[in-house]
């Protein structure tokens, strides 16, 4: 089931993905207790096993129980995310998302943070030469 619809995710889907992303990895039960609007354990354990179909989840067993993590490296996850906002918001303008991230959280960001991101574009800079 590898295809466009295995990119797919439904809201649901997308919270389960969430949460295995930062709590990596965990059991149905504990995803459960952390999804917003108390779904049900079967709910839980339908969802995870569609994901594990379209390729998102693998799961192991441990005394019993089956522990579900990312199928996706959580870097290769960010970096697939990043382009379809990239592609779907700023018609792949890497500078336009610069910006709006800029323009956003320039109160958030540290004199060592801009002296990074300036080093970043120098070196970009230089090997675009």
């Amino acid at each position: 089931m590898k295809n466009k619809a295995a990119n797919y995710l439904s809201k649901r889907e997308q919270q389960i993905m969430e949460l295995l992303y930062r709590k990596e990895p965990a059991t149905a039960n504990d995803l459960m207790a952390l999804l917003p609007g108390e779904p049900s354990n079967s709910t839980v354990r339908t969802l995870l096993r569609i994901l594990e179909e379209k390729g998102q989840v693998t799961k192991t067993e441990e005394d019993g129980k089956y522990i579900y993590s990312p199928a996706k490296a959580k870097k290769a996850a960010a970096k697939t995310a990043l382009n379809r906002v990239l592609d779907t918001f700023y018609q792949g303008s890497v500078r336009d998302v610069v910006a709006t991230l800029l323009d956003e959280e320039k109160n958030r960001l540290s004199d060592e943070d801009l002296d990074q991101l300036q080093k970043m574009i120098d070196k970009a800079r230089e090997e675009g030469k």
